[in-house]
């Protein structure tokens, strides 16, 4: 389904103009069939006619329940969807961390991972557009904090963030959202569940053609809350 909403929103334009052109030829084709159905006078001529009224109609009725169908997704129901429904890799969810925890899956993964030393530098933020203000790189961070930052690009599909352990390539989606956010809070994360040590904080971003922008990457520390 995320392909056919991203397929219907993206090309809303082109589908429209296939439609009109296809609507032009079904229902010149319907007007003609109606005024030779009218001008029949014979039997048979009058059942040609009819079968091609009967063509005509129903292509014309097609076209139009297909527009009625394109405009009612573009212009309500794909806007109010939740940005996963944009999603179509499988090691994405969303849904299954709503308030900034890990999976139970994730969890056993980060477990085994030794603490590494933090290189305290952020990598790929963009200021005024993509960048993550707190926590700074280097920070140490202990139970649940509200992230802080800004994601401003034109066309934004969605933004997440996720985490990783250091020097890990396995991240972790913690949460997403669609709303532009200059300076603001991008969202809360729970670290409790985690093991104390290094990790990395990415934010990605991704516009409403579905790719990904280059991510920044904020190196912190998790302390344990005792």
């Amino acid at each position: 389904m995320a392909d056919l909403y991203k397929f219907l929103a993206s090309y809303e334009v082109l589908i429209y103009i296939v439609l009109a052109i296809g609507g032009l030829f079904s229902f010149r084709w319907l007007w003609r069939s109606w005024n030779e159905w009218q001008m029949a006078v014979y039997k048979l001529e009058k059942e040609f006619s009819s079968r091609r009224l009967g063509q005509a109609a129903a292509i014309s009725v097609l076209l139009v329940i297909f527009f009625c169908f394109e405009f009612s997704m573009a212009s309500f129901y794909i806007p109010g969807l939740p940005a996963d429904a944009f999603l179509t890799t499988a090691t994405l969810d969303f849904i299954s961390t709503p308030t900034g925890t890990l999976s139970p899956e994730m969890m056993t993964a980060f477990a085994g991972a030794p603490p590494q030393t933090a290189v305290v530098t952020a990598a790929g933020c963009v200021p005024g557009q993509i960048i993550i203000d707190s926590p700074a790189a280097g920070d140490e961070i202990k139970g649940a904090i509200d992230l802080v930052g800004t994601v401003n690009v034109a066309n934004l599909g969605f933004y997440k963030y996720e985490v990783a352990p250091q020097g890990s390539d396995t991240w972790a989606t913690i949460s997403a959202s669609r709303e532009i956010v200059v300076d603001g809070a991008l969202g809360r994360w729970d670290t409790t569940a985690l093991t104390p040590g290094d990790y990395q904080l990415r934010l990605v971003v991704t516009d409403n053609q579905g790719a990904a922008l280059p991510a920044c990457i904020v190196p912190v520390r998790v302390l344990p809350l005792q």
